[in-house]
């Protein structure tokens, strides 16, 4: 995981630093003089060469004392983990990701939550009523999801639900957190997580319903009922758990897909999280602020596919934990 974050870093700090933009004018504004400038690349410390900022850089996140920003006469603590501080407002960048990751955990997870048990049940469904009117209604409906842009459907929602049909309230920054009560949390949420939960859902739906037939055609699964076992365990213990194997490999590598479409999500219900956060933060080059965004999303993506990796081992009895 170290070495994937480091990996990471680098790329992100010097594939920014090869564009024209200079982060001093972002710094003391466009009408400031030549002057103004070359102090604030003094100050910054944009005149060192590139390996002795990004060196600069990485000692907040390796020393646990932190590290002291700005120059000598005006230093600011950052405390571990330091990313530095924005270039556009001055602030502390783990301060705006600490007030941003809220929304877009809530966000990413309730979609994640969704679209797992929506996607599984239609496809668990869909395969135990093969060729019944319920298989051609799940698989219709995960034609219809996958078909779905999410920028549009995202929009839609907006117009039916909230400008139109008036029955859910516009959203509410307040709302964003389960402190201001479950009911105006559930409603500012809830358009945000069928828009993004929509497209995997119908993804899942089809990957389900084709691992269940499959699998449900597998000698193991003649073996368990020839032994007498009930078709609710057959289904449930033998044939679904050795259908998620495939699903909980590809729920892994979703996850990256996950927060790229909180961004557009985030865009589409004024919802200030991560994905607000990124976008204002590249269109104004600001380095510090991308960079610590780029880490804390990969960051999440590796945790959640090193889960994921331990959860073979309780779906597939093959797997062992070493």
């Amino acid at each position: 995981m170290v070495l994937i974050l480091f990996a990471i870093s680098a790329i992100t700090f010097f594939l920014f630093w090869a564009t024209p933009a200079n982060p001093a004018l972002l710094i003391c504004g466009k009408d400031c003089n030549t002057e103004r400038i070359a102090e604030v690349n003094a100050s910054y410390g944009f005149d060192d060469p590139l390996i002795v900022q990004y060196g600069r850089y990485m000692s907040g996140l390796v020393n646990p004392g932190g590290r002291e920003l700005g120059s000598e006469g005006s230093q600011e603590h950052c405390s571990w983990p330091c990313l530095d501080r924005s270039l556009q407002n001055g602030l502390q960048v783990t301060d705006s990701i600490a007030d941003a990751i809220g929304p877009t955990f809530w966000l990413a997870t309730g979609a994640a939550v969704l679209w797992l048990v929506s996607g599984v049940l239609l496809g668990l469904l869909a395969a135990l009523r093969k060729g019944k009117w319920l298989d051609k209604l799940s698989v219709g409906l995960a034609l219809f999801g996958v078909s779905f842009p999410t920028l549009v459907l995202g929009y839609l929602l907006v117009f039916v639900f909230i400008v139109k049909g008036g029955l859910l309230p516009y959203p509410d920054q307040a709302n964003s957190s389960p402190s201001a009560g479950l009911v105006p949390f559930f409603q500012f949420y809830i358009l945000p997580w069928v828009t993004l939960a929509l497209v995997n859902a119908a993804l899942y739906t089809r990957l389900t319903r084709a691992n269940m037939i499959d699998t449900m055609n597998e000698d193991f699964i003649r073996t368990a009922r020839a032994k007498g076992l009930g078709e609710r365990q057959v289904v449930f213990k033998h044939g679904l758990r050795a259908a998620l194997t495939p699903i909980v490999t590809i729920f892994g590598l979703d996850l990256g897909a996950l927060l790229g479409g909180a961004v557009i999500t985030e865009r589409i219900f004024s919802i200030q999280g991560l994905g607000k956060l990124s976008i204002d933060s590249v269109l104004g080059n600001d380095l510090p602020v991308v960079m610590g965004v780029v880490l804390v999303a990969a960051f999440f993506v590796v945790f959640a596919n090193i889960v994921v990796d331990v959860l073979y081992a309780f779906i597939d009895p093959r797997v062992r934990l070493s």
